[in-house]
């Protein structure tokens, strides 16, 4: 019997149009992704906007797929909700969420604070003091949202010398959730941004004073804590009176 011999066909390489284009939507996701997670953490994007997926499609210029995709992620991090039939908004902490994120806060803070005091070098401390001196420039001659953003970027850099990314990530999640419970029943603003408590967080951290920092850490948390008022129907308020505000 004739035996036929094989050819060996080679397979042209495949174009990476496809993975290209794949790359680029990666990437465009995550700049909505971080551009919608900033507006809502500095407040610009209040408990209960709708979001407009269209008008995010056109301005960054991709489809509605690539929008839901990065709004998809957003909604896992509880920052957005989904509302069956009406489409995603800007999500609106309850009572008991609001209780659960202070709580979670307070515990992992003092953890970190733990984490701090065994790992963190004398440069990283010198770092800290350096953001206090910021903040109390800011304080000074800053606006309010200047404020805001240094104050909670104080919590973070300081999560973030505790060395784990884990803890880090966690505490980011909570600062953001908790954006939001602020901008929902927030009661009594006040016009300092923690630059004194952090300073003196700092210093406790610099001599190794565990107890005195987690303390401090305890007394700056429940002075935010102060300023919400979590009773029935108070976030319903807020919003209803920023929308007179805005249309009168």
């Amino acid at each position: 019997m004739r035996k036929t011999r094989r050819q060996n066909v080679k397979t042209p390489p495949a174009s990476n149009g496809a993975a290209d284009i794949a790359d680029n939507n990666d990437d465009v996701s995550e700049r909505i992704r971080a551009t919608l997670a900033a507006a809502i953490g500095e407040g610009a994007l209040k408990p209960g906007t709708k979001i407009l997926e269209e008008a995010i499609a056109e301005h960054f210029g991709v489809s509605r797929t690539v929008v839901r995709g990065a709004l998809g992620v957003l909604e896992s991090d509880h920052l957005l909700e989904r509302k069956r039939n009406r489409g995603t908004f800007v999500a609106e902490p309850s009572i008991a969420q609001a209780k659960n994120l202070f709580e979670a806060r307070r515990k992992l803070e003092g953890l970190l604070l733990e984490l701090v005091i065994a790992r963190a070098t004398a440069e990283q401390l010198d770092a800290l003091q350096k953001l206090t001196d910021e903040e109390e420039h800011i304080h000074h001659h800053g606006d309010e949202k200047s404020k805001t953003v240094l104050s909670g970027k104080f919590h973070i850099v300081l999560a973030e010398t505790a060395g784990n990314p884990v803890l880090t990530e966690m505490l980011s999640k909570i600062v953001a959730r908790l954006s939001l419970v602020m901008s929902l029943y927030e009661e009594e603003r006040k016009d300092d941004c923690g630059a004194d408590h952090h300073r003196m967080i700092v210093a406790a951290l610099k001599a190794k004073d565990l107890a005195t920092a987690q303390q401090l850490m305890d007394h700056h948390l429940a002075d935010i804590e102060g300023r919400v008022r979590l009773t029935e129907g108070h976030g319903d308020r807020h919003t209803f009176l920023a929308v007179l505000e805005n249309f009168s």
